[in-house]
């Protein structure tokens, strides 16, 4: 029997195998799972299974930025333990004393202690009244902190950290750019509502990310939409005081602390979204706009043409309008 043919017909075997699964298309994955103390999706076109890189980047994250995690650096850094910092928490502590210059101090990562006297932190609150709140705003502000050669220093050991307003974001971030390393063209990234998206959906439309309605909804029950933002490589974060709130006396207090009064913000604006690059500075100059109000919200965007802002206001009559600093149908 002439058996020259067994080798070109076993080379032709291997050949064919790896046409066959080198053709193998991507498809879209989604995980999800909870971290940060909320809920996370990750949605990816990917032919491998990113789920463990995913958690793992995750956890880095919670690891070094998490007040609920009582292993985390900002914990061991509240609880005034020596501790040296990690890259994670070096770039989120520059880029927050950025924000917090920018915005007058509207953002503010020290205002932990006013969050937790009010009943909106990681601490019970206290009885607050005016002698507490002044007493409290000594320890206010990112100018009586600094990072020096890896560690946290601070004028006043009571000062306190607090990065909940800027860390989902960053995590979302992080997610991004583990999957961009990965070579992945179309994903959508959300941490607790924070949101990264690059290329397309499975449809092959933009990522269409939805705004809530602020209606009061401590339970978070209603899902009802203001809207549906079409977009595509670009973060987006809201923030809102619809859901994170309580009555007293009459009073409805919400959990938007304004870090220069040391009170929780009175006024028409009841959500905040931003669109920017990176989720990072969406997440936090969505907060600092609550805090801010429309107006300024709306003059820091027109001084910052990168950054767009879709506002949700209370109008004299009771209704809800909108203001936003972009072109109509931009997002459509």
């Amino acid at each position: 029997m002439n058996k020259r043919w067994h080798l070109p017909f076993l080379l032709f075997l291997i050949i064919g195998t790896i046409i066959i699964l080198g053709d193998s298309k991507p498809t879209y994955r989604t995980q999800q799972g909870k971290i940060f103390g909320t809920l996370y999706t990750v949605t990816y076109e990917h032919n491998a299974d990113l789920q463990p890189e995913i958690i793992a980047a995750l956890q880095a994250v919670d690891h070094s930025l998490s007040p609920f995690n009582k292993r985390s650096i900002i914990t061991h850094i509240n609880n005034n333990d020596s501790i040296a910092v990690d890259t994670l928490f070096t770039e989120v502590f520059h880029n927050a004393q950025h924000i917090y210059e920018q915005t007058n101090g509207a953002f503010d990562p020290t205002v932990a202690p006013l969050v937790n006297a009010w009943g909106f932190g990681f601490k019970n609150s206290v009885e607050v009244n005016p002698e507490v709140i002044d007493s409290l705003r000594s320890l206010i502000g990112m100018n009586r902190i600094r990072l020096q050669n890896g560690h946290i220093e601070k004028e006043d050991p009571r000062i306190m950290l607090d990065f909940s307003a800027i860390a989902k974001g960053y995590g979302s971030d992080r997610v991004a750019w583990l999957l961009d390393s990965c070579g992945v063209k179309n994903y959508m990234v959300e941490i607790g509502g924070e949101v990264v998206v690059k290329g397309y959906n499975k449809n092959g439309n933009p990522w269409g990310i939805g705004i809530t309605k602020p209606t009061d909804d401590s339970l978070s029950v209603n899902q009802e939409l203001q809207t549906v933002l079409r977009l595509t490589d670009c973060a987006i974060a809201t923030s809102g005081n619809y859901r994170n709130f309580y009555y007293k006396d009459g009073v409805k207090y919400a959990h938007t602390i304004d870090p220069r009064t040391g009170y929780p913000v009175q006024h028409s604006l009841l959500s905040a979204t931003v669109i920017a690059d990176n989720c990072m500075h969406a997440d936090a100059l969505a907060t600092a706009f609550m805090v801010l109000g429309v107006d300024s919200a709306m003059a820091y965007c027109e001084h910052h043409p990168e950054i767009d802002g879709y506002f949700i206001v209370a109008s004299d009559s009771g209704r809800h309008e909108t203001i936003q600093s972009f072109e109509e149908g931009k997002y459509r």
